[in-house]
């Protein structure tokens, strides 16, 4: 059974899981330099974290396909501590990032996913679709007629040629074609060589030259739980899409502690903290990747160019994995949202549109994520904190109330006011069969009704109550006078 379960993992689609590891080798080259000179460091530290990261996760990552590498949204939050304390420092804080998230994996906040809403997670889908587009067009700018041809000539043939042959993935035919144009007719366009300068050797293992004091600890902590927390949020995210893309499950909890051992291996030999990579995940699975093989190979193909093929690597066309992203963008990019728009809950619509704006104009994931979260939670209490009250009068002089809603700490006004009536000297029934009782607040609620109704002269007695929503009342039942039931 477990030769099955790992031969299920990682070679039940050899080809198309070998083809699509190298195409997303070839994407992970630029993005990692980017996000190395981002973070203030050498171009290597972002090139050994992408390969150490998506080695390790290959094996112990709980989501197989989905790509972990040095990310732009991790660099962004070690800029300071670079620039501050340097390399050694942010070795440091990588390991200790990886502890954390390893701690979080073990404490199961893999499962705070299920809180996250569909409108933040289409928002999430959709800014992070934006970001990646208006990074190439950062590429762009200042670039010649011939750079734009060569976008164009790409994406004819990333959208051309699977219409007539799906064997190799398209992206890499075309990095190859564009390549070996580039060079044949010696075009002047930016390339790979241009981001950064390779070097040919491979990362070794060490200890981070710092003090192991608790001034240093105060130093990287702080960075290290914001990348923890951006590292997991993200990864998760990607994974859930990753998911619904492949029609399968993954294993969040192994995934968390995953990333966290990733990281930990990382630090110890010079790379800079990572995640999963919601791009280059997207470019492995629309070019056939679906096994732990594909993030495998993704990994050491990227050493493997760097090592033995760095003359030719630095000579791919920036052009070519410009148009290999924006293909990336569009197929991101959910355009069912726009109907979402049009004919889902305004408050819905209003979480979404406010997650993307939020993650363009901040550049963060997490930070959107959060806002969208918070936003929809408020929303949502908004909505369920209405109470509504019917008065039915009976000829014998009995009242009855009939209370409907959810009564909890954000209704308790509405509730206490909807009950806010001049009756005297009745017999009034509160009638409850339609109300549930979330928290003390409720219950205190209705022991102040009750006080209002016999203050002025009345008998009160409540019927419906649901069990819960009893034992929440026999918290209080010494302070009340009448029974319940």
């Amino acid at each position: 059974m477990l030769f099955s379960l790992r031969k299920n993992e990682w070679f039940g689609n050899l080809r198309g899981d070998i083809l699509s590891g190298i195409v997303v080798a070839f994407a992970l080259i630029p993005e990692a330099i980017a996000f190395s000179i981002i973070a203030g460091v050498d171009p290597m530290v972002g090139l050994y974290a992408s390969f150490t990261m998506a080695v390790v996760i290959a094996f112990i990552g709980g989501r197989p396909a989905m790509i972990s590498a040095a990310t732009g949204a991790m660099a962004l939050l070690v800029v300071d501590l670079v620039k501050d304390h340097g390399l050694q420092y942010l070795l440091a804080a990588t390991i200790l990032t990886g502890i954390i998230q390893l701690l979080f994996g073990y404490l199961g906040v893999a499962k705070l996913m299920r809180f996250i809403p569909r409108s933040v997670m289409i928002g999430f889908v959709n800014a992070l679709a934006i970001l990646i587009f208006m990074a190439q067009l950062k590429q762009l700018q200042a670039a010649n007629w011939v750079m734009y041809a060569m976008v164009g000539a790409s994406l004819l043939l990333l959208y051309g040629l699977p219409k007539f042959f799906k064997a190799i993935p398209a992206a890499l035919i075309a990095i190859i074609a564009m390549t070996f144009v580039s060079v044949i007719f010696h075009l002047d366009v930016k390339t790979v060589g241009d981001m950064g300068a390779l070097s040919s050797s491979l990362p070794v293992f060490l200890f981070p030259s710092i003090p192991f004091t608790l001034e240093t600890l105060g130093i990287i902590l702080p960075t290290a739980i914001g990348l923890s927390v951006v590292g997991l949020l993200e990864s998760l995210l990607t994974a859930t899409i990753i998911d619904d893309m492949t029609e399968t499950e993954s294993n969040k909890t192994r995934e968390a502690k995953g990333q966290g051992i990733a990281n930990i291996v990382t630090g110890f030999f010079g790379g800079m903290p990572g995640c999963a990579m919601i791009g280059q995940s997207m470019i492995n699975v629309s070019s056939g990747g679906r096994k732990r093989l594909s993030t495998f190979t993704a990994g050491v193909f990227l050493m493997f160019l760097i090592l033995v093929l760095g003359n030719w690597v630095v000579q791919i066309p920036m052009a070519v994995l410009i148009a290999v992203m924006i293909t990336v963008c569009i197929s991101t990019f959910d355009w069912h949202s726009f109907e979402y728009i049009k004919k889902g809950h305004y408050t819905d619509t209003a979480v979404m549109i406010i997650t993307v704006l939020t993650v363009v104009f901040t550049h963060n994931l997490a930070i959107g994520v959060i806002i969208g979260v918070v936003l929809s939670a408020v929303l949502f209490m908004v909505k369920i904190s209405k109470v509504k009250v019917d008065i039915i009068p009976k000829e014998d002089g009995k009242v009855v109330y009939r209370v409907k809603g959810q009564l909890f700490f954000a209704s308790v006004d509405n509730f206490v006011n909807a009950l806010s009536i001049k009756t005297e000297n009745k017999r009034v029934l509160l009638d409850l069969s339609e109300l549930h009782i979330w928290d003390d607040s409720g219950a205190e609620a209705i022991y102040k009704v009750i006080l209002q109704f016999e203050n002025d002269g009345n008998t009160v007695r409540m019927v419906g109550l649901d069990k819960e929503s009893r034992r929440m009342m026999r918290q209080l039942r010494s302070y009340l006078k009448n029974s319940f039931r």
